[in-house]
């Protein structure tokens, strides 16, 4: 069995795991661009973790890196 048929034949699986990935990415990347307060590190250093580390890396950001909003 080839890549493409496996991935044709679980796409009803792996859909909703995207498209779940996508809104937290999307969360979180308009939440680092617009609030300047952060727990640990900086901007730069969230966006990395956020946009290379999958579906784990919005997860981290928004329990350990978001600061209060004043």
């Amino acid at each position: 069995m080839n890549n493409f048929a496996f991935l044709k034949e679980n796409l009803p699986i792996f859909l909703p795991l995207i498209i779940l990935e996508l809104i937290l990415v999307i969360a979180a990347v308009t939440h680092i661009l617009k609030h300047p307060h952060y727990r640990f590190g900086n901007k730069i250093i969230w966006l990395f973790v956020v946009v290379l580390i999958q579906i784990i890396g919005p997860v981290i950001y928004f329990v350990f890196g978001r600061g209060d909003d004043q």
